[in-house]
């Protein structure tokens, strides 16, 4: 991992920029998660509704511990069992401390601590977490290189951090901590 494009890619998130970056299965685009102008750029890219909402990742528990403390301690035991890892959950978010843009129609937010040493890099450096969707455009393939990534998005990204994708063939796993069903196996 080269530590100069890391930092440049966190500036560009700092600045309100849209990055593309590897995950654990696809090519990930990402933003900061409270700016609602970069995440408004981010969705038109993608040719995304506001109103489906949006993955969060991080680099570990602790930045997201505002959103853990209202869990139980079963709840928590499930959360710290799976993660980090490549497991997605929806959690609730009783004191709305995400914003409705990333939130969409939903109460609820998802989010991920990831094990992807690039993914954890960024989120660490950056200091919290960030938007992980998918480096596609609507019903599109999601990108697994960064040419695709390139075919796509041209030059209206403002920063493509170089990495390999992880072990992972299809998305993460998603499932809803309050009743345990999966939604995305």
């Amino acid at each position: 991992m080269n530590p100069w494009r890391l930092r440049e890619a966190v500036r560009c998130l700092s600045l309100g920029g849209v990055i593309a970056y590897p995950t654990e299965a696809v090519w990930g685009l990402g933003c900061d998660p409270w700016n609602r102008e970069a995440v408004m750029k981010l969705l038109a890219l993608k040719y995304r509704p506001e109103h489906k909402g949006l993955i969060l990742v991080a680099a570990s528990e602790a930045q997201i511990e505002p959103l853990l403390s209202p869990l139980g301690p079963e709840q928590r035991q499930i959360l710290s069992a799976s993660w980090p890892g490549p497991t997605t959950w929806i959690l609730p978010d009783p004191k709305n401390l995400i914003p409705a843009w990333i939130k969409g129609r939903f109460s609820e937010v998802a989010i991920r601590v990831s094990d992807h040493y690039l993914v954890k890099a960024l989120c660490s450096e950056y200091g919290g977490p960030i938007v992980s969707t998918s480096a596609n455009r609507s019903s599109a393939q999601p990108a697994r290189s960064k040419l695709k990534v390139n075919t796509y998005f041209g030059s209206s990204l403002d920063f493509v951090l170089d990495g390999e994708l992880g072990g992972l063939s299809r998305p993460t796993t998603i499932r809803r901590i309050s009743d345990m069903n999966t939604l995305r196996p």
